[in-house]
């Protein structure tokens, strides 16, 4: 499973301390969620899509997530296309 948890906690300036707290476990689940190391409860998962305000989709994936410079090219392309 691949998650985007890092990226988006990082956009939100938010530490692992930081999420763990709102999201009601140890900093040291998010460390291991954000590895890949832990698969999430469906409790956690649907909590963790609350606090950042997206679909869990937008969080967790069984495919790997594009990189983000592959995204932004994508996106330019769109554009000179236009």
């Amino acid at each position: 499973m691949y998650n985007r948890i890092a990226l988006l906690r990082t956009e939100r300036g938010e530490s692992r301390r930081d999420l763990a707290e709102a999201v009601g476990v140890n900093p040291q689940t998010i460390g291991f969620l954000e590895r890949g190391d832990y698969k999430p409860s469906l409790e956690l998962a649907l909590k963790l899509a609350e606090h950042f305000a997206v679909p869990v989709e937008a969080i967790f994936s069984l495919a790997p997530f594009p990189s983000v410079s592959e995204m932004l090219a994508a996106n330019a392309f769109r554009k000179d296309a236009d």
